[in-house]
């Protein structure tokens, strides 16, 4: 059997090409030594929040309306610049309760004459009236009474008593 030369040097061209192949150093794959591990822990649980049962909110207790610190000048109906926070603080009270009625009560030291102090008292009230009409209050929520001088909270025979006496009270109706 008679081979051909481009036979030969074909299955020549493979041994060669095999040879070299085969003979190429192979790289020792190295694997880095094993590590410890910790077995892993599992998550911890997030911390369960106790309810706190909350407690069942009572109604708001109505304001209590009682308001007597409203102080006035000697033979004056003009408000006192002290008593603006008071009035203030006896708004924002009202407001709370807007269906609320009230009774302003004005009152007088014993100095003039009965009719004088009946007058000046009701005018100290419409002046406490108007200052919380003005700060937002209906006018319908109020009434106006005028003692005169016959309900002193203090003795008309001393200059602070006498002080004491010239004021107005607020009352829930």
């Amino acid at each position: 059997m008679k081979i051909s030369k481009s036979l030969l040097t074909l299955a020549a061209a493979c041994v060669l090409t095999t040879s070299l192949y085969s003979c190429k150093a192979k790289k020792a794959v190295v694997k880095p030594p094993p590590v410890a591990t910790v077995p892993a822990k599992a998550p911890e649980p997030a911390p369960v929040e106790e309810k706190k049962e909350e407690p069942v909110a009572a109604p708001a207790p109505k304001p209590d309306f009682d308001f007597s610190n409203v102080q006035f000048e000697f033979n004056s109906s003009v408000l006192k610049t002290a008593s603006y926070p008071i009035l203030d603080n006896v708004a924002l009270e009202m407001k709370k309760d807007p269906a609320a009625k009230f009774v302003i009560n004005g009152h007088s030291s014993a100095e003039g004459t009965p009719e004088h102090n009946l007058s000046l008292s009701v005018d100290r009230a419409n002046s406490v009236k108007s200052y919380l009409v003005n700060a937002g209050l209906p006018d319908s929520n109020f009434a106006i009474k005028g003692f005169g001088e016959k309900v002193p909270v203090a003795p008309n025979d001393t200059e602070s008593g006498r002080q004491l006496n010239r004021r107005v009270e607020i009352k829930k109706n």
